[in-house]
């Protein structure tokens, strides 16, 4: 799952690059390499997702993916110069909390 998470952040980076390079026009989607590996990303990070799931339990490995939240907005500042600000902590923080109470409780 935590692979899962990983992948699919970076899905996110490439969808949102291959986005950047739309046009009005059908070239711009049908050569556009960055959607094209975006969701081949999303693809390979599902089947990371369906592997991990079969061999536990859905409550705990299900909001494991939201740490694809917490990896995106690691890219999005490397990538993208993102803006941080006190919000965005806080909601970083209650997401990775929120795991580490769910992985607790399993012991």
């Amino acid at each position: 799952m935590f692979l899962a998470s990983i992948i699919g952040s970076i899905a996110a980076v490439f969808l949102k690059a291959g986005a950047g390079r739309l046009h009005r026009n059908v070239s711009s989607l049908i050569f556009n390499v960055h959607l094209y590996t975006g969701v081949a990303l999303y693809l390979l990070s599902s089947l990371f997702f369906l592997k991990g799931i079969k061999h536990g339990e859905l409550s705990i490995l299900y909001p494991m993916t939201s740490l694809s939240y917490v990896w995106a907005f690691v890219w999005s500042r490397m990538f993208f110069a993102e803006h941080l600000n006190k919000q965005k902590m806080v909601g970083l923080a209650m997401i990775m909390s929120g795991v580490a109470f769910l992985f607790a409780g399993t012991r």
